[in-house]
C-alpha cells in the first residue's frame, strides 16, 4: 500500500542541510497497524505528514497503492487524500467557525456522499463518541479531550483506507485514550490501515509493527505478537 524509497526531507539554508529525513526506505502493506515512535524531533511527524500528502519528499520516491505519488499533480494527490485518508492531528485542526457536527460532516461534503447517508454516518459518530448533546457547539466551546474526540471522528467518518494518527490519545485522560485505542484496533481489524506516532509504550502494543526512527534515521523496525482484547 505503502512505499517509499530512498526518501530524504530536508531544509537547505545557504551554509549546509539540514536533514529530517535521510534515506528512508519502507514498505507498508494494507491492513497493517503500524506504531512510529522515536524521540522528539526524530521525523516521526514528517513521515506521517509525507505519507497523508500533507508534505513533500526532498528527494527520493514514494508510492501509495501502486501510485507515484512523487510524479502526481496536486489535483491527483488531492484527489488521494480526499478519498482513502484520514488523519488526527495532535492540534485537533478543526474548523472554528463550523460546529461539532459541521466538523464531522466535512470530509463527507468532499467525498461527495448524498445527504440522507451523510446524516445517517455522522449521527453515528456522534452517538458513538457521546456528544450528541453537543453537536451544535463551536471547538472554543469545548474540552481538549472533546476536540481530540471530534478530530478522530471527523478522521474515521468516512471510513478512509488510511488512518494516520499522530499522538492521538495526547490530550485524553487515561480511559478516553484506552477507548480511542480499542476503536483504533476494531477498525483496523475490519481491514483499515493504521499509522499512529506516539510516545506511549502502551499504545504501541494495540499495533503489531513498530518502527523506532532516530535523527531521520530507521534504527529498528519490528513485528510483535498482535494483542487481544
Amino acid at each position: 500500500m505503502i512505499k517509499f524509497r530512498n526518501v530524504d526531507k530536508y531544509y537547505e539554508n545557504r551554509y549546509q542541510r539540514s536533514f529530517v529525513l535521510k534515506d528512508v526506505s519502507l514498505d507498508i502493506e494494507q491492513g497493517e497497524f503500524v506504531t512510529i515512535m522515536g524521540p522528539s524531533g526524530a521525523g516521526k511527524s514528517t513521515i506521517l505528514n509525507i505519507v497523508g500528502l500533507l508534505d513533500e519528499p526532498s528527494a527520493g520516491e514514494y508510492f501509495f497503492m501502486d501510485e507515484p505519488v512523487h510524479l502526481l499533480r496536486e489535483r491527483k494527490k488531492s484527489e488521494i487524500h480526499k478519498h482513502h485518508i484520514g488523519f488526527v492531528f495532535q492540534a485537533y485542526h478543526l474548523i472554528d467557525e463550523l460546529t461539532v457536527y459541521e466538523n464531522i460532516e466535512t470530509p463527507l461534503l468532499y467525498k461527495g456522499v448524498k445527504n440522507k447517508e451523510r446524516k445517517s454516518m455522522v449521527a453515528e459518530m456522534l452517538d458513538r463518541f457521546q456528544m450528541v448533546a453537543k453537536k451544535d457547539l463551536f471547538p472554543d466551546q469545548l474540552s481538549g479531550g472533546q476536540q481530540q474526540l471530534v478530530g478522530v471522528a471527523r478522521a474515521i467518518v468516512g471510513r478512509p483506507n488510511l488512518l494516520l494518527a499522530d499522538e492521538p490519545t495526547g490530550n485524553l485522560h487515561s480511559e478516553q485514550g484506552d477507548e480511542i485505542m480499542r476503536l483504533f484496533k476494531k477498525l483496523n481489524e475490519e481491514g483499515m490501515t493504521i499509522i499512529q506516532v506516539t510516545h506511549s509504550e502502551k499504545n504501541a502494543q494495540y499495533g503489531e509493527r513498530i518502527i523506532r526512527l532516530e535523527d531521520g534515521i530507521i534504527r529498528n523496525d519490528t513485528i510483535k505478537a498482535k494483542l487481544k482484547i
